[in-house]
């Protein structure tokens, strides 16, 4: 599907989870996670790291405190 156009149906929040909707060439309607897509903005770390970093330092941080709790 990639570089596709689809006619946007509806964006919306189901469960927690930020998707979005669409008419595919059948004219079905089907659904994607809206990070799958450009109709979200640009998350602002993964522009400014553009590709240099790949964890963002609150989660590195989260992810050694799970690990210590683990241990």
């Amino acid at each position: 599907m990639f570089g596709q156009d689809f006619e946007l149906v509806e964006r919306r929040s189901n469960w927690g989870e930020n998707r979005v909707y669409f008419s595919d060439s059948h004219g079905h309607v089907q659904s994607l996670p809206t990070s799958y897509t450009d109709v979200a903005a640009i998350d602002p770390f993964v522009e400014i790291a553009a590709g240099r970093s790949y964890f963002r330092f609150d989660d590195l941080t989260q992810l050694v405190m799970l690990l210590e709790r683990l241990r």
